[in-house]
């Protein structure tokens, strides 16, 4: 099952136009990966990027903008794991509301030391539950 999240667009995610200006659906896309991580993969951010010392930042991504977002829509974000690597991961955002997509983007995250930014290899527990859910994803396309 792909993982979604519900985000409501509020004022503050909106230009003078009164539609989403485009760099607040990366912060609302970023929010759904670190929920992801939390309630899926069983990692959440405070403790990755706390405790154990380690950072997971974007390094690449594409993206598509469909159609304008406006104040009061509720948005759903999907997240789809599309590749895993030795410390890479590959995924897919899509955001819609009303059956309309809105944007796309395909991203791909490190996971590093959080001092020094050198990759290190998912922690095999993680990394399984990230095959997991690459697995999943495949499975619904």
């Amino acid at each position: 099952m792909i993982f979604t999240h519900a985000a409501p667009v509020r004022f503050h995610h909106c230009d003078p136009a009164g539609i989403v200006f485009y760099p607040r659906y990366f912060d609302m896309a970023n929010e759904a990966v670190e929920c992801w991580f939390a309630a899926r993969l069983g990692a959440p951010f405070w403790a990755l990027h706390g405790p154990m010392g380690l950072a997971t930042p974007t390094v690449s991504m594409e993206v598509r903008f469909t159609a304008p977002s406006r104040h009061g829509d509720l948005l759903s974000i999907a997240i789809r794991a599309l590749k895993v690597g030795r410390a890479s991961l590959d995924i897919s955002t899509r955001i819609t509301a009303e059956d309309e997509t809105r944007m796309e983007m395909r991203s791909t995250l490190v996971l590093t030391a959080r001092d020094g930014g050198r990759p290190r290899p998912w922690p095999e527990d993680l990394r399984a539950r990230l095959l997991a859910e690459a697995k999943l994803a495949e499975e619904e396309t």
